[in-house]
């Protein structure tokens, strides 16, 4: 028989053994984290169960499930009574929340909370530490010393690592405090001082995208294909996200709407300007106005509120009208990024329903339903800055830099009163 005088086909070229590398990686690291946070959200759930929510085979899933068991993460629920069927039932598992938990560090204007969260972000424990100063060195050696002392106080437990998340312009890549005028800080290279006293992974990254984060893993927002969390307090902020993953921007500067004006705006800012977002609605206008108004002499938003649960008219006026003017804010973004789900995390919207009523008033009544005040309204920045630790370790849960087995010891070292 002739031979064929029609060309050979070209030798199949494999990728390079590093690229094959990176891309088993990333493949691996999916699996985990998709099968960790289905047990997270469906738990206590059947593998089989599992593989089908997934799109992952049964043996794939039953192979993450067997490493999750070995670290601690997992474990088997109760088996469910036998049936008259044939077979053996299927196991349930389920998160194992007693043995890990992650430190939160929340750096305010006027204190810092400093929390630890289980594996469902639930809080633990929590200390709020008032400043005596801002000097960052100082601010985050108390924080530390918090987290200590909430270590101390809960025995049997191993932390995995920090979450830092605070106001103003934070550089998540770097760890780093870029901005946070309120503070007077600048360049505070929070992950490298927090890790050289605890021993710890630290993540660092703004409030907002924490929250944005929290409320995508433990909150209302689960499920959301696109997800905008409009912080207000001393500090005002934005973060979205669109399918599962937050916009950082260059340098992590997204979100920052401190100076975007606001339509009937009077107050002065230090920009020069009047009407910015920042300064008509920072809670330190906000109590500026209730001593103004005879309310309360106070510069702590939580007692505005008090006076305004007690029936103080002046109150109730001044909260409400606020969240009338985040509604504003909160339509010019929907207007901009039309997000599925917008979260807002202000005392009164938070607190009252009367103020989430005139916020829902000026986004408009085909829009109300969108908005949703925070999952966690007595715990915000607490689950802020765990969250930050949490959104880490379920994108990578078998990562080896925050994995148990490596720091089983972890919490001995951070605990120890030795550590500087």
């Amino acid at each position: 028989m002739p031979r064929s005088l029609a060309p050979s086909p070209p030798p199949t070229r494999r990728a390079p053994a590093p690229v094959r590398r990176a891309v088993d990686s990333d493949r691996r690291r999916t699996s985990a984290s998709v099968i960790l946070r289905c047990v997270l959200e469906h738990g206590p759930v059947a593998r089989s169960t599992v593989a089908r929510l997934t799109g992952l085979s049964p043996a794939s899933v039953t192979d993450y499930c067997a490493r999750f068991a070995v670290l601690g993460l997992i474990r088997e629920a109760p088996a469910p009574p036998r049936s008259k069927g044939v077979g053996r039932p299927h196991v349930p598992v389920d998160l194992d929340d007693s043995r890990f938990v992650v430190g939160g560090v929340h750096v305010a204007v006027p204190y810092t909370t400093v929390a630890l969260l289980d594996l469902r972000g639930r809080v633990v424990a929590e200390r709020r530490l008032a400043h005596s100063g801002t000097e960052p060195g100082r601010v985050l050696a108390n924080a530390v010393d918090g987290l200590k002392a909430l270590l101390a106080d809960a025995p049997g437990v191993t932390p995995l690592s920090v979450g830092v998340a605070t106001g103003g312009w934070v550089d998540r890549d770097s760890g780093t405090i870029v901005e946070h005028a309120l503070l007077g800080w600048r360049d505070v290279a929070v992950r490298e001082v927090i890790e050289a006293r605890t021993g710890l992974p630290v993540h660092v990254d703004g409030h907002a995208r924490a929250l944005v984060n929290g409320e995508r893993l433990f909150g209302r927002a689960r499920g959301s294909r696109s997800v905008l969390h409009l912080f207000v307090g001393n500090v005002v902020d934005a973060a979205f996200a669109t399918n599962d993953e937050v916009h950082h921007g260059p340098r992590s500067q997204a979100g920052a709407i401190a100076h975007l004006p606001l339509a009937g705006g009077t107050e002065r800012c230090d920009c020069g300007r009047t009407g910015c977002l920042q300064a008509e609605l920072s809670e330190r206008t906000l109590c500026r106005r209730a001593r103004e108004a005879g309310v309360v002499d106070t510069v702590n938003p939580m007692h505005v509120l008090a006076a305004a649960t007690a029936g103080d008219p002046d109150a109730v006026r001044l909260l409400v009208e606020r969240a009338r003017l985040v509604g504003r804010a909160a339509a010019l973004l929907l207007d901009v990024l039309n997000p599925d789900t917008v979260v807002v995390t202000e005392v009164g919207v938070i607190h009252r329903e009367d103020c989430l009523g005139a916020l829902r008033d000026e986004v408009g009544a085909d829009r109300a339903a969108a908005v949703v005040p925070t999952s966690f309204p007595d715990s915000v920045l607490a689950v802020a800055g765990g969250s930050v630790a949490l959104d880490e370790f379920y994108r990578d849960p078998l990562a080896p830099h925050h994995g148990p087995v490596d720091h089983v010891g972890g919490r001995e070292a951070i605990a120890s009163p030795g550590t500087n």
